[in-house]
């Protein structure tokens, strides 16, 4: 078979199909990009900052719509509730979050059993290396901006110790403070007091969180084409070999008929007539 495949013909067929498979693969790359499409991107107005009382209600359902938005609130720390989140990366190295528990200004209070009379919302102040490089949150009324951000989920089965915490994690730190608690946490850019701007320290560095990327949604019809392009890609291969296939065989048959016309010594073979039987002759007595 490989003889004949080796025909010139065959060739340039198979150069042909593996031209075409190329522009089919070509098109199912195409087809494959438009498959993953981001989600429209965020409007600017999440970085318009706008009052956290005005954007989410404690007690309440977060919705994507304000994840990333920046906020302000005004309201106070209590020292006594601080906790440090464990393997937080700024620039690639690890260290901790320094959050705090911000009771929040003219905030809705929630009703029912174990209701704190304020409504609070824990606030990523800051990172530090080491743990003892985190002071106490600035005292007094403060004015903070920072953005919004969903609450974390808890990390199963880990006891990070006193002081600490796995996550940023509304529902842990309800239970650790035991306040009521917006469903969701800040990262805080700024803090004032006074009208003045409260430094963080030497040793603290601030966040400066930027929104997170848009997710991407999967296209299947584009997904599909993606894999039909392939498929016939194989196909136009198929096709080639297919042919090449029925060629060698018509050789093959046509080689047959040929050693049928020859006999084992290479000489035209006998044909024989048939002959009528001869008539009988009768005997007269």
């Amino acid at each position: 078979m490989l003889k004949t495949a080796l025909k010139p013909r065959w060739i340039a067929g198979l150069v042909f199909a593996l031209l075409l498979s190329g522009v089919f693969v070509l098109l199912s790359q195409w087809q494959l990009s438009r498959s993953a499409q981001h989600e429209p991107p965020a409007p600017s107005s999440i970085e318009e900052v706008k009052p956290l009382v005005d954007v989410l209600q404690p007690g309440q359902f977060f919705p994507g719509s304000v994840s990333d938005q920046m906020v302000t609130a005004t309201g106070s720390y209590d020292p006594r509730k601080q906790v440090l989140v464990e393997g937080r990366l700024y620039d690639d190295q690890k260290g901790f979050w320094i959050v705090s528990a911000f009771a929040v200004t003219n905030a809705p209070a929630l009703k029912g059993v174990g209701a704190s009379p304020q409504t609070w919302i824990p606030v990523a102040r800051g990172w530090v290396a080491e743990a003892d490089q985190a002071g106490p949150p600035p005292s007094g009324t403060i004015t903070l901006t920072g953005r919004l951000i969903p609450s974390e989920a808890p990390v199963p089965n880990v006891d990070a110790g006193p002081g600490r915490a796995s996550a940023v994690s509304a529902a842990e730190l309800i239970n650790t403070w035991e306040v009521s608690s917006y469903q969701g946490f800040i990262a805080a850019t700024s803090e004032v007091s006074g009208g003045v701007a409260i430094p963080l320290g030497d040793d603290v560095k601030a966040l400066n969180i930027p929104p997170q990327p848009p997710a991407e949604q999967v296209n299947w019809l584009n997904l599909f084409y993606a894999v039909e392009w392939v498929v016939f890609a194989g196909f136009s291969i198929f096709i080639w070999w297919r042919l090449v296939k029925d060629d060698y065989r018509r050789d093959l048959e046509e080689d047959e008929d040929e050693d049928d016309e020859f006999d084992d010594d290479g000489h035209p073979g006998a044909t024989t007539e048939p002959t009528s039987p001869e008539p009988e002759q009768k005997v007269q007595q």
